[in-house]
């Protein structure tokens, strides 16, 4: 059986894929994610939900070259592939993998085009999560490849650590970590900081506070014994 970082990369990346489905962090309709190894990149084939439903194989997952090129793999290429490239070529090694969600909490961010502070100790290491300029994908993909990576310019130390965030207006979240492991983690952190966003101003006296309960937590992780960033 094949042990090759390569095929363990495509290996990780079906498995996350499923993940990702059940946990709602993407859909059927999108989501792609991808991992470089020295000068290669695994990624997940275009229709990986709709046809596939992230019910993925290793060898469903592409191999491309850093030029974006195919090199095994019978799937397509997904339209995503040019923002994927952009950031693995632009950060590495700092950034490793990258996943593209459709997370279901964050997505009402995407949709009202506004961005996510942290609110809970576990996500304040990724900041406030903000919205790079938007593009739309497909032929107008180098565009939203480049808006995704000034976005995410500065962040190499979060990426290097753990992984960094942003978000595309009307589209979803792109995340780039160390490693899938962390990326995926970040994803899940980031989707329940926004659903307990979303939840909290739904309380009695909870709509208005969230400036308030955000500087709180600001400060006590400041504090000393607090975790900060």
């Amino acid at each position: 059986m094949d042990k090759s970082p390569l095929y363990e990369a495509r290996k990780l990346i079906a498995q996350v894929g499923k993940i990702m489905l059940d946990r709602n962090l993407t859909d059927l309709a999108g989501g792609n994610i991808s991992v470089r190894v020295e000068d290669k990149i695994a990624m997940s084939p275009s229709y990986a939900g709709t046809r596939k439903f992230w019910q993925l194989q290793p060898e469903d997952v592409i191999v491309l070259d850093l030029k974006g090129n195919l090199l095994e793999g019978d799937g397509k290429i997904s339209r995503e592939a040019p923002t994927h490239l952009k950031l693995l070529n632009s950060f590495y090694p700092q950034g490793k993998a990258v996943i593209h969600a459709h997370a279901r909490n964050v997505m009402v961010f995407c949709a009202a085009n506004r961005t996510i502070p942290p609110v809970l100790e576990y996500a304040y290491k990724f900041g406030e999560i903000k919205l790079a300029k938007y593009a739309r994908g497909g032929v107008y993909g180098e565009e939203l490849a480049e808006n995704v990576r000034s976005a995410l310019d500065g962040q190499e130390q979060r990426m290097a650590k753990q992984a960094a965030a942003i978000m595309v207006p009307w589209h979803g979240l792109f995340a780039i970590g160390k490693d899938l492991y962390s990326t995926l983690d970040a994803v899940e952190r980031i989707e329940v900081n926004a659903r307990s966003i979303l939840f909290a101003q739904l309380l009695p006296g909870g709509e208005g506070k969230l400036d308030i309960c955000c500087a709180d937590l600001a400060e006590n992780l400041k504090a000393p014994g607090g975790d900060g960033e």
